[in-house]
């Protein structure tokens, strides 16, 4: 149902960097790019996740409660994805582990303060 999330950046180049390599983890790469925004996806028929920069010409900020929840099938990748994250220079916001009924997650959040998960079902 979901076509694409967008996140706020007010530095696309280094956003850039940071989700090359963080969702290069997920075999994403970048789909779409032009000089405000950049969109990474592993083909034409997924969901996507891309930043920008806001379109009214003011500071990015980020959204309170807002969360983008990267869905992965193994507690091995969301250990990976989050270790990932914190080594391209994100903030932890909740190390990988149960959640309750067969909820793994671990929490993070981007160069820009966006928190985003990655998560697994079973």
């Amino acid at each position: 149902m979901i076509g694409y999330v967008m996140l706020g950046t007010n530095d696309l180049e280094r956003a850039g960097a940071f989700y090359d390599q963080l969702l290069a983890e997920l075999g994403a790469s970048r789909f779409m790019e032009q000089d405000t925004f950049i969109a990474w996806g592993t083909d034409p028929s997924s969901p996507m996740v891309s930043v920008t920069k806001p379109f009214d010409g003011n500071e990015a900020t980020v959204g309170n409660g807002v969360m983008v929840a990267l869905s992965v099938d193994t507690r091995e990748k969301v250990d990976a994805l989050h270790a990932k994250a914190l080594e391209l220079g994100g903030a932890d916001e909740g190390a990988p582990g149960e959640r309750g009924q067969g909820f793994y997650a671990g929490y993070f959040r981007d160069l820009d303060g966006n928190k985003l998960n990655a998560f697994c079902v079973g």
